[in-house]
């Protein structure tokens, strides 16, 4: 198995994310700076692990994971998401399902507030139901599947959704029931309201077929960073 992370300036994050996965030793884990200006890289450095260096952006940082990785399955997981115990058990029963070509974690996030755990079911709910798990509930699938599908599309804003369509006509995503926990930060940094409305309307867009150029100029606009 092979574990694909994709980062650009997570110097706050990085570290107490590569701790986290350091009982993991078995497993491949490459990560994929997309130009990073802070010291994620020489953090980086200090571990056992595999850093590697693409143009910015998700889905291309990605594939450029996926186009080295040597494992038969590959994981891809942010570096503000934490891995249940056993996960990888989790991940290989999935995938031994018949007609099962991808998974997918159950969303947990960081924070004990009570509309964080709506947010939790809203976005559980979703995933079950649509077939639609977002890139923090560490999206996992065989490597020959991904590259049957292509990989994810070089766009600015919701890479996994064109990947999750065509996978979708091969077989089956599955949710697992274990849970990834994610960080609060992005919900606590924009509010829930704003963050929750951002992201149903950045989807319900591009269903529409608005263009991810376009969409992403709206996030970035709604989000206050241009």
């Amino acid at each position: 198995m092979s574990i694909i992370t994709p980062v650009l300036n997570e110097e706050q994050q990085i570290v107490s994310f590569l701790d986290n996965l350091r009982q993991v030793s078995w497993c491949e884990h490459i990560l994929i700076d997309g130009g990073s200006t802070d010291q994620t890289r020489s953090l980086i450095n200090r571990y056992p692990v595999r850093l590697i260096s693409s143009p910015p952006g998700r889905g291309t940082q990605q594939n450029a994971g996926a186009s080295t990785a040597t494992g038969d399955i590959l994981l891809f997981l942010h570096c503000d998401t934490r891995l249940p115990e056993n996960y990888q058990h989790v991940v290989f029963r999935i995938l031994a399902q018949p007609g099962t070509v991808a998974g997918a974690f159950q969303l947990g996030i960081d924070h004990p507030g009570r509309w964080y755990r709506l947010i939790e079911r809203g976005v559980n709910l979703r995933s079950r139901l649509l077939s639609l798990p977002y890139g923090d509930q560490a999206l996992f699938m065989k490597k020959s599947v991904f590259h049957q599908v292509g990989g994810f599309p070089d766009q600015p804003v919701l890479e996994e959704i064109p990947l999750l369509c065509r996978l979708r006509r091969l077989g089956k995503i599955c949710q697992a029931p274990a849970v990834v926990v994610t960080s609060a930060r992005r919900w606590q940094q924009l509010g829930i309201v704003r963050t929750t409305l951002i992201n149903q309307l950045m989807l319900v867009g591009y269903m529409a077929g608005i263009s991810s150029q376009r969409l992403a100029r709206l996030y970035l606009w709604g989000t206050g960073t241009r």
